[in-house]
C-alpha cells in the first residue's frame, strides 16, 4: 500500500496553522451545531492542534484540527471507523462524536473532529495488574483489527519510517557536516539489517503509536486515545513500548504481557525479533518528523535542541547502541 496523500489545499505546508485562530476555531464549532462560550485551552499536541472547548452550558469537549496535507478525508474517516468498531466491541477507546451521522467536519481548509473530554493519567507499568489489563485490552484491539484491512491508511514499513527519514535528513542538510558521513554510513548499515526483517510481514490494523501518553488510566481501566497514527502493522508494534529496564525485567514483563494478550488474540512469537528493529525505526522517524515540521513555528519552540551538536552526537550514539542491540538474541518469555 502506498502512503496516502492529502487533498490539495491552499494552506501553506510551511505554516499550516497560521489561519487557525480562536475565531476560526469557534466558528468551526458553531458550524456543526455546538455553542461554545469562547473558552479555549490549547492542549499538548504538535502534529495536530487540539483544544479543550467550554460550551455555554458549562460542559467541555475536545476539538481536534488535523494537520493539512497529511491525511486524506478518506484516511481520517477510516481511522474514525476503526475507533467506532472498537467501541462497538465494548473496548474503552475515545472515539470521535458523531453529529448528524458525521464524525469528520471541515471549516475553511481545516478538517476537524470533536471528542468527549476523558480524564485520567498514564498507567503504572511497574504494577503487574495494570500491565495485564493493558495487554488484555491491546489483545482485544488487535482481535478487532484482524477482522479487516485498512484501504486508505499507510503500512508500517522500513521504507517509510527508515529510508524516507534518512533521505529527508540528509537531502535537506539537517545532519551537521561533521557527522554527516558517520550518520549516512551508520543508518545504511542499520537499514540493511532491518529492511529484510520487515519484508513480507503479516500486517493487521493496530493503534500504531501506543506509548503511555496515549493511554488514560482511570477507575482501573485504560482508555486508549489518539488513533491518528493507526496503520497496517505487526501487533508487536503496540506491545514493545510496554517494556522497560534490563533484559531480565523485560523478559518478565513480556511473560506477563503475552499471558494476558493471548487470552484474546494469538501472538506470533517469531515477531519478538522485531522489537529492536521497530525501536530503531521509531528513533529515526522521530528525528525526521521534527525536521519535516521545522517550518511550523511550534517545533523550534518545542525542540530548540534539535539543531545543536549535542543532539546529533547523542542521536548517533543511540543509533550505534541500536546497531549492537540488533545483534542481540531476541527476547524470550517465561
Amino acid at each position: 500500500m502506498k502512503p496516502t496523500t492529502a487533498q490539495p489545499s491552499n494552506i501553506s505546508t510551511q505554516t499550516p496553522y497560521e489561519k487557525l485562530n480562536p475565531e476560526t476555531i469557534l466558528t468551526a464549532l458553531e458550524s456543526v451545531g455546538l455553542s461554545p462560550n469562547g473558552g479555549l485551552l490549547a492542549l499538548n499536541s504538535y502534529e495536530n492542534r487540539v483544544y479543550q472547548v467550554e460550551l455555554e452550558d458549562g460542559s467541555f469537549l475536545i476539538s481536534k484540527f488535523y494537520r493539512p496535507n497529511r491525511w486524506t478525508a478518506a484516511a481520517i474517516q477510516e481511522e474514525h471507523a476503526f475507533a467506532f468498531e472498537l467501541v462497538d466491541a465494548e473496548i474503552s477507546v475515545v472515539a470521535p462524536l458523531s453529529i448528524n451521522s458525521e464524525s469528520l467536519f471541515k471549516h475553511q481548509d481545516y478538517h476537524f473532529s470533536i471528542y468527549q473530554r476523558q480524564g485520567g493519567h498514564p498507567p503504572n507499568l511497574e504494577n503487574e495488574a495494570d500491565l495485564e489489563v493493558l495487554a488484555r485490552t491491546i489483545g482485544r484491539i488487535h482481535a478487532v483489527g484482524s477482522r479487516a484491512k485498512f484501504k486508505h491508511r499507510v503500512e508500517l514499513s522500513a521504507q517509510r519510517l527508515g529510508h524516507d527519514s534518512r533521505d529527508y535528513l540528509l537531502n535537506h542538510q539537517f545532519v551537521p557536516a561533521d557527522v554527516e558521513t558517520a550518520y549516512a554510513t551508520l543508518t545504511e548499515h542499520l537499514l540493511e539489517q532491518i529492511s529484510p526483517m520487515l519484508a513480507r510481514l503479516p500486517l493487521t490494523r493496530i493503534h500504531g503509536d501506543c506509548h503511555m501518553g496515549n493511554v488514560l488510566w482511570r477507575n482501573d481501566t485504560p482508555h486508549f486515545v489518539d488513533f491518528d497514527d493507526c496503520v497496517m502493522g505487526p501487533p508487536i508494534q503496540d506491545l514493545w513500548m510496554l517494556l522497560s529496564g534490563e533484559r531480565a525485567d523485560r523478559t518478565f514483563q513480556l511473560s506477563v504481557i503475552l499471558d494476558a494478550y493471548t487470552t484474546f488474540h494469538d501472538f506470533d512469537a517469531s515477531t519478538l525479533g522485531l522489537i529492536e528493529a521497530l525501536r530503531t525505526l521509531r528513533i529515526m522517524h522521530h528525528a525526521a518528523w521534527i525536521a519535516r515540521r521545522w517550518q511550523d513555528p511550534a517545533f523550534p519552540m518545542a525542540f530548540p535542541w534539535f539543531q545543536s551538536p549535542r543532539f546529533w552526537s547523542d542521536h548517533l550514539l543511540e543509533l550505534r547502541e541500536q546497531l549492537a542491540m540488533l545483534d542481540e538474541p531476541a527476547l524470550t518469555y517465561l
